[in-house]
């Protein structure tokens, strides 16, 4: 089945309400969409919105890309060789992971449609089901115990609280949540690269007495050797995100001293699924957990890493929670959330539909 054009726009998408993190504040994102059409009709769709600040590439270079003869040279390939394509996208863009996004998230739901099954069930189910955390930004102790309050009510049960400017007023909203919500939920804490080696050792001094799950990135990439002064429990609970972005650098901290005991695979730092799933597989064999995260983005490309993640034994910890900060969206579909959980609807492809 031939591919009969491949499309792509962009589109600026409010959020419901601004976020602040260790070092910016966000009100608006731009996604890129792209079809991938088929000679029979069927639509594969893919989106990208990387961050510009941690992968070097912005929405706006993304749609050029996407719109380049590169690109449509692919038009009239058959869709059956979607892997040799995305192998030969990921030579042509190297280090855009958004641009390889894109095109590798349409190419797999495309895939999908016609062959009749969905995506996890074309690589391996291996979890039908996993919560995901909520995200609280950096705000005001009354803001935060308020927003905690409401994803509580609407039946979250996992937060990650984003930390990295006040080592103080992290401890004290750390402490706060975890009084306040005691047995209920668990807590995690993404720093962002906001802290020092000193304010990393301060914060998990003061809260070692309470079941913290894990630190996301706490100091800034390059010196994760820093990281290697904490004891190995300590190291255990450190994730890597920002100094994650390929396979090259899942081997690299896999390496007898690791600095780092679980893994954040984001589609928007490797290049979509395929790039996810060659980090997996080393952290599969690595005996290393797999944290899979997002940026603002569609339900699109938050369910394609869903997908991802459920075909892994390894998977642990979901951190998909990106869509539910837009105010809009260009589908629907994808998943279900069932008191926190996170379902594919195992339609083919990724079983999304335009609104």
């Amino acid at each position: 089945m031939k591919i009969t054009a491949i499309d792509s726009f962009i589109k600026h998408l409010p959020l419901k309400k601004p976020y602040t993190i260790a070092y910016n504040t966000y009100d608006t994102v731009s996604i890129v969409f792209t079809k991938i059409t088929l000679a029979n009709g069927m639509v594969g769709i893919g989106t990208a919105s990387p961050a510009e600040d941690v992968v070097g590439e912005s929405p706006e270079q993304t749609l050029i890309n996407l719109e380049s003869d590169a690109v449509q040279s692919f038009v009239g390939a058959d869709i059956r060789s979607f892997l040799s394509i995305i192998s030969d996208i990921r030579k042509s863009f190297p280090h855009l992971p958004g641009t390889q996004a894109a095109l590798d998230i349409a190419l797999h739901d495309a895939f999908g449609k016609w062959a009749g099954i969905s995506v996890a069930r074309f690589y391996g189910i291996k979890i039908q089901a996993l919560p995901t955390s909520v995200t609280i930004g950096i705000k005001s102790l009354a803001d935060t115990l308020t927003e905690a309050s409401d994803y509580f009510a609407n039946g979250f049960s996992v937060f990650k609280l984003k930390t990295g400017l006040s080592v103080e007023e992290d401890i004290e909203k750390t402490l706060l949540l975890h009084e306040k919500f005691k047995g209920v939920v668990k807590l995690r804490v993404d720093a962002n690269q906001g802290y020092t080696l000193p304010d990393l050792k301060k914060f998990m001094d003061a809260t070692q007495s309470i079941p913290l799950e894990l630190i996301e990135q706490p100091l800034k990439v390059d010196n994760e050797n820093e990281l290697l002064s904490l004891s190995g429990e300590q190291r255990s609970k450190l994730v890597a995100d920002e100094s994650l972005h390929q396979e090259t650098d899942a081997i690299h901290f896999a390496q007898a001293n690791r600095p780092f005991g679980i893994y954040n695979i984001k589609l928007m730092k490797c290049g979509g699924i395929a790039g996810a799933r060659e980090i997996g597989q080393i952290a599969r064999a690595s005996e290393i957990n797999l944290f899979w995260g997002c940026n603002d983005e569609s339900i699109i490309s938050i369910t394609a890493a869903l997908h991802a993640a459920y075909g892994f034994t390894n998977t642990k910890y979901l951190d998909l929670d990106g869509s539910f900060d837009l105010a809009e969206d260009l589908v629907k579909g994808g998943f279900e959330i069932k008191n926190g959980l996170l379902m594919i609807n195992e339609q083919p492809g990724l079983g999304l539909e335009w609104l």
